[in-house]
């Protein structure tokens, strides 16, 4: 059995609460550090991508417009040729940036692990106190 002098006392304990409480909020900080940097260096390269893929289209789309507004040049007048390419040319680009944005809308920046370890730490302090 122990004696009251082995026991610690309530400033011991409170002490310690509130060490491990600040070193469990670094460590949550940390990891919330570590998430954020993920997702943004994830969004990041998505749009990276997306622009790389933007502008290798836009080279390809140039050529193909050309040859585009040269064989319908034959059946039609020249400007009107140049005309009606350039009204599909921009119909299919309202397309793709439409289709870009809804997915860019779905990606979702919270850092999920951290919030839940944040309600468990808040659920373990309110544990400790009694």
């Amino acid at each position: 059995m122990a004696t009251r002098s082995d026991a610690p006392s309530i400033g011991d304990l409170f002490s310690r609460l509130a060490a491990d409480g600040a070193s469990l909020m670094r460590q949550e900080v940390q990891l919330a550090k570590i998430e954020l940097g993920e997702k943004a260096a994830q969004a990041g390269k998505q749009l990276g991508l997306m622009a790389l893929g933007g502008g290798v289209a836009h080279a390809g789309i140039l050529a193909v417009v050309a040859a585009l507004v040269l064989l319908i040049g034959q059946f039609v007048a020249m400007w009107l040729s140049a005309f009606l390419v350039g009204v599909v040319v921009l119909a299919a680009g309202y397309l793709i940036v439409r289709a870009q944005l809804t997915a860019f809308r779905h990606f979702d920046p919270i850092p999920k692990a951290t919030v839940a370890t944040f309600k468990e730490d808040k659920d373990w302090i309110k544990e400790q106190i009694p």
